[in-house]
């Protein structure tokens, strides 16, 4: 099946439904801190209401988890799809783990990550035309696309494939995240 996002990314799915993050203490509403943490390739991050959370991506996938009110959000940054091998069974760059790892974060504050909301974005193909076949970034987005599924997680709004990066950053609390297509010759954060 073939889904075309309002971006105008498009990416093939079946169903529909850590290291330390960097972390730069700014000042929000008088008297209150809010953090503001710019995730790399296989980092996890918690957000309160008001925490900025931001990420950028290319065939990697960033899975955003809130509750329904929007009161907390975790951020995940999946370099590997599936399960590591053994040497590797802690490292967050893999999806299974990274997304265990937000799960316990969530329940760590009360919150069940089967009741969170996702948004999911990225799984770009960053060298179009050299290979043949499926593309990395495809198959970071079915492996995402399909465990949300598998896990009864509903997905509200997401942005995959294409060939371009994504700029990724959401204050927990707001509406939505901000998603802004970057050509491969721009690239990074300005």
């Amino acid at each position: 099946m073939r889904v075309v996002h309002n971006t105008g990314m498009v990416t093939k799915h079946k169903h529909f439904p850590a290291p330390i993050a960097r972390q730069h203490q700014g000042v929000g509403r008088p008297g209150l801190q809010h953090s503001s943490t710019e995730l790399m390739p296989g980092d996890v991050a918690l957000g309160l209401a008001g925490d900025s959370l931001r990420t950028l991506l290319g065939s990697c996938v960033s899975v955003i988890l809130t509750d329904p009110r929007r009161t907390v959000g975790a951020m995940c940054h999946i370099v590997h799809v599936g399960s590591p091998n053994a040497a590797n069974r802690h490292n967050t760059a893999y999806g299974e783990v990274a997304m265990q790892e937000m799960f316990q974060r969530l329940q760590g504050v009360g919150i069940l990550a089967q009741r969170c909301q996702a948004f999911v974005y990225g799984g770009g193909n960053m060298f179009p035309g050299i290979a043949s076949g499926p593309q990395v970034g495809d198959r970071n987005a079915q492996w995402v696309w399909d465990f949300l599924h598998d896990h009864g997680i509903a997905v509200v709004d997401y942005s995959l494939g294409g060939t371009s990066y994504r700029k990724v950053s959401w204050t927990v609390g707001t509406s939505e995240p901000s998603v802004e297509n970057v050509s491969i010759e721009q690239g990074g954060f300005q």
